[in-house]
C-alpha cells in the first residue's frame, strides 16, 4: 500500500503559542515548510525537524507531521552522543539514509529494537557552514535492497539547505532558533467525506467504526460507537483518540498503534473499556490507509495465541503489533546486555534470555579473529560437534561464515532446507530449524550467532526483524567485552610491571605488600604501594589509590609511584614529597585524583613521620596486641588544589609493633559505612597471632573474596633480633 499522504499546506499550520515556547511563529513556519516539502518530495508519510537545545547537549523534536505525536514521546528528546541516526547525522554533518529495516538493524539496532516495524528513514543535517541547527527527517515505506536514489537524496538535501538559510536569516535578525519545550504537530489534510451510500453501510454495522487522520484525531464516528465505547459521538469528533478514549491510551497498546501508523498491515488486539473496575473486553481492529486509520471496536473474540509462548513452530505470529507485544521478553536481553562485561557474560546472557524468548534449544557464538571464526560459546549441541568448525576461514562456504561476510541473516525452517542450501554440510540433527545471524557492531564484523530449534518452524517477517536487531545488540555487547578484555589485560600488565616485585631487605624491620584486583567484572585499578630506601638509613612506606579503573588509572598510578620515589630519593621531607606529587598530578592533568599515605620510618629508633592526603587512617598494632586506628592530620586528595598543605604527624613504633597501611577496597563495601569496615580490619589485626608478617598479610586479605574494588596492603613491623620474615611484594 502506498503510504504517501496529502500533507497540509504550510500556510495552514496552526501552532499554539504555549506549544512553541521561546521560538517564534516565523521559526515554526520555516520548519513546517521544510518538513512538508521534504515529505512530499521523497514520497514519505511523515517527517519533522529536530533542533538543538540551548545547552547544545540535546536534540529536541521541534515539529512533526504525519503521525500522532503522543505515540513517539520517547523520541522527542535525543542526546547528541546517542547511537541513533538523528544524532549521528547531527554529529557528523553527513546524511543518513536507511532504506529498509535491514540497513537500520545493521547500523542502528537500538532504533529498530524500539520501533520493530518495516519503514525507511532519511536524515539530513541542517547546517550553514560551521553552524549546526539540527536534522530534517522523513519516514517513508521501505524499499528492501534498494538504496535511496540520487534524486531523493538531492531533493532532501535541497530542503535542508533552504531551511538552513531561513534559520540563519532568523538568527541574524536576533530570533532564537534553539528549541525548548514540546514539539509542534502539523496536521494533515482532512479526508473528504464519503458518499452517503458508504456512510449508510457503515451505520448498519453493529461494530463501532471510527476514522482517524494521520495525527490520530477522530473524524467519522458511526452510531454503534456510543453503545460500545460508552461515549457519545459529539464527545468523540475532532479529539485525539487517546484523549477521548483513555483506555486505548494505556502503554500496553502503544506498540499496536505505532505499528499501524508506521506499516501497511492491519492490527488486531483486545482491550478493556475501563480498568478500575475492569470493564468489558473489546476487540479492536486498526486498518491503515494513506490518509488515516480506520478503527473498529466490537465484542472480543478469544485470543488467537498466548503471548507467553510467542515461538509456536506451527502457527507463527500475526500482526506486527502482536509480534512486538509478544516479543517484549527479548527486551530483557537488551537490558541484561548492558550489565555484561566479559564475552563469557554476554554469551551467558544470550543463553538465558534469547533462547527462552524464541523457544530455542541450541546456541553457538563465533568471534572473528584474523579472518577466522573461533567458537566462543556453545550450548545444546552434541559434545564436540562444533569443534570441526572452530577456526574456519572466511572463504569457506558455510552459513555461519556467509551470514557474516554478506551481513544478511539466514533462516532455515527445517534441517532439510539447510542441507539443500549447503550440500554435504554436517548436521547435528535430522529434525529442527536454524537461524544464522551476523554479529556486526557499528559496521564492523564481530562474529556470527547460531540459534537452533528442536522442531521445524517458520520465521515471520517480524521475528526476523527482531532477531536481527537483537543480533546487533549482541554484537555491540561483544565488541565492548573484547575491548574490556584487551584493556584489562593491558592494565594488568601495566600494574604488574609498575608494582614492586620485591621489597628492600633492611635490618630491624620487616615489610610485606599485597595487591588484589577487584573481583570478576571490574577493571584493574590504580592502587599501589612501595617501600623506598631514602639513603639516610630510613625507609619510606607509601600507599596510594588513584580514582577509577583501567589503563588510565594504572598509567597514572605508575607516574605517581615514580614521582614519590624520585622525591624520596632526593632527600625531600615527607611534606615536600606529598606536596610535590600533588603539583605534578595537577600539571599532568589526567582528569583523575588520588589519595596517599606516606610514612618515613627510622628502623633503628622506631620514630616515624607520617603525611596523609585524603587516605584512610593507618592501623597500629602494639606488641601487647592492643590495636588502634591512628589519628593522622591530613590534607585533601592529590590532584585537586595546587596550594594544598599536608601536615606531618610524629609516631613511634616499638619492637614487635605492626603498622598497617591499606586502601579503601579492603574496608569499603556497598551500603555499609566505611567505619564498620575499618573496625572489622582493626579487630582482625588485633586478633592476629605473633606469626610471620607474610601470614598476617594473607589473613587480613583472605576474607575479601567478593570485593567490588581492588586492594593494596602494606605492613611494616619492627624486629628485636628474632627470626625475620623474608620481605616480599
Amino acid at each position: 500500500m502506498p503510504m504517501a499522504s496529502p500533507m497540509a499546506h504550510p500556510d495552514c499550520v496552526r501552532a499554539r503559542a504555549d506549544s512553541v515556547g521561546a521560538a517564534t511563529d516565523a521559526v515554526v513556519q520555516a520548519l513546517a515548510r521544510a518538513a512538508v516539502s521534504a515529505v512530499e518530495a521523497v514520497g514519505g508519510y511523515a517527517g519533522g525537524v529536530y533542533l538543538r537545545s540551548r545547552s547544545g547537549e540535546l536534540l529536541l523534536l521541534a515539529l512533526f507531521t504525519g503521525l500522532p505525536l503522543p505515540l513517539f514521546r520517547p523520541w522527542w528528546r535525543m542526546q547528541v552522543n546517542r547511537p541513533f541516526p538523528v544524532a549521528e547525522a547531527y554529529r557528523s554533518g553527513q546524511a543518513v539514509h536507511l532504506p529498509d529495516a535491514a540497513s537500520a538493524m545493521s547500523r542502528f539496532p537500538q532504533l529498530v529494537a524500539g520501533l520493530p516495524f518495516p519503514f525507511a528513514s532519511l536524515y539530513e543535517p541542517v547546517a550553514a557552514g560551521p553552524e549546526r541547527f539540527g536534522v530534517l527527517l522523513v519516514l517513508r515505506p521501505p524499499t528492501p535492497g534498494v538504496p535511496v536514489g540520487a534524486g531523493d537524496r538531492k531533493r532532501l538535501r535541497e530542503a535542508a539547505e533552504e531551511l538552513a538559510r531561513e534559520l540563519s536569516a532568523l538568527a541574524a535578525a536576533g530570533v532564537p532558533v534553539e528549541w525548548e519545550g514540546d514539539p509542534v504537530s502539523v496536521p494533515a489534510e482532512a479526508p473528504e467525506a464519503g458518499a452517503s451510500g458508504a456512510r449508510g453501510a457503515v451505520e448498519r454495522l453493529t461494530q463501532a467504526v471510527l476514522s482517524l487522520d494521520r495525527q490520530g484525531r477522530i473524524g467519522f464516528v458511526n452510531s454503534a460507537a456510543e453503545h460500545l465505547v460508552g461515549v457519545g459521538a459529539g464527545h468523540l469528533h475532532g479529539r485525539l483518540l487517546w484523549e477521548a478514549l483513555p483506555w486505548l491510551g494505556h502503554p500496553s497498546h502503544d506498540d499496536h498503534f505505532r505499528a499501524v501508523f508506521m506499516s501497511s498491515e492491519p492490527v488486531h488486539f483486545s482491550a478493556r473499556r475501563g480498568r478500575h473496575p475492569p470493564g468489558a473486553l473489546l476487540s479492536v481492529g486498526l486498518y491503515p490507509a494513506s490518509d488515516g486509520v480506520t478503527v473498529t471496536i466490537g465484542t472480543a473474540d478469544p485470543p488467537a495465541y498466548a503471548p507467553a509462548s510467542p515461538a509456536d513452530p506451527a502457527t507463527g505470529l500475526g500482526s506486527p503489533a502482536d509480534q512486538a507485544s509478544a516479543l517484549y521478553r527479548p527486551v530483557a536481553l537488551a537490558i541484561a546486555l548492558t550489565e555484561a562485561v566479559t564475552a563469557r557474560q554476554v554469551s551467558a546472557v544470550v543463553t538465558e534470555e534469547l533462547l527462552p524468548a524464541f523457544g530455542g534449544r541450541q546456541l553457538a557464538i563465533y568471534l572473528l579473529d584474523q579472518r577466522h571464526l573461533h567458537l566462543a560459546w556453545e550450548t545444546g549441541f552434541p559434545q564436540g560437534f562444533l569443534n570441526r568448525f572452530d577456526g574456519v576461514a572466511l572463504d569457506v562456504r558455510l552459513p555461519g561464515v556467509e551470514t557474516l561476510t554478506t551481513g544478511r541473516p539466514l533462516f532455515f525452517e527445517s534441517m532439510q532446507r539447510l542441507a539443500a542450501a549447503y550440500p554435504g554440510i554436517p548436521l547435528d540433527a535430522d529434525v529442527g530449524a536454524r537461524a544464522f545471524l551476523p554479529l556486526i557492531a557499528s559496521g564492523r564484523p564481530v562474529g556470527s550467532c547460531i540459534l537452533g530449534f528442536d522442531a521445524p518452524r517458520g520465521f515471520s517477517p517480524e521475528e526476523r526483524t527482531v532477531l536481527t536487531a537483537l543480533a546487533g545488540l549482541i554484537a555491540q555487547a561483544l565488541a565492548r567485552a573484547r575491548r574490556y578484555d584487551s584493556e584489562a589485560a593491558l592494565a594488568h600488565g601495566l600494574q604488574a610491571a609498575l608494582l614492586p616485585h620485591r621489597l628492600p631487605v633492611r635490618e630491624h624491620v620487616d615489610t610485606v605488600g599485597r595487591y588484589l584486583p577487584g573481583s570478576a567484572g571490574m577493571d584493574v585499578g590504580g592502587d599501589w604501594y612501595d617501600v623506598v630506601e631514602t639513603g639516610s638509613g630510613r625507609l619510606a612506606l607509601v600507599i596510594g589509590d588513584v580514582q577509577g579503573h583501567g589503563v588510565a588509572a594504572a598509567a597514572t598510578m605508575g607516574q605517581l609511584r615514580s614521582a614519590v620515589r624520585a622525591f624520596a630519593l632526593a632527600g625531600s621531607t615527607p611534606e615536600q614529597v606529598v606536596r610535590g606529587t600533588n603539583r605534578l598530578l595537577i600539571d599532568l592533568d589526567p582528569g583523575q585524583f588520588a589519595s596517599c599515605c606516606y610514612v618515613v620510618l627510622d628502623p633503628a629508633s622506631g620514630s616515624a613521620l607520617a603525611v596523609r592526603a585524603g587516605h584512610p587512617q593507618p592501623l597500629l598494632r602494639h606488641p601487647d596486641g592492643r590495636t588502634e586506628v591512628l589519628d593522622l592530620a591530613g590534607g585533601v586528595v592529590l590532584g585537586v588544589d595546587p596550594e594544598a598543605s599536608y601536615p606531618v604527624t610524629e609516631l613511634r613504633l616499638e619492637p614487635g609493633a605492626v603498622l598497617a597501611l591499606y586502601t579503601d577496597g579492603l574496608v569499603e563495601r556497598p551500603g555499609v559505612d566505611i567505619d564498620e569496615g575499618v573496625e572489622r580490619l582493626r579487630r582482625a589485626l588485633a586478633s592476629a597471632l605473633p606469626v610471620p608478617l607474610t601470614e598476617t598479610a594473607d589473613r587480613l586479605i583472605g576474607s575479601t573474596a567478593d570485593r567490588p574494588d581492588d586492594i593494596a596492603l602494606l605492613l611494616a613491623s619492627l624486629t628485636n633480633g628474632r627470626e625475620r620474615a623474608t620481605p616480599e611484594a
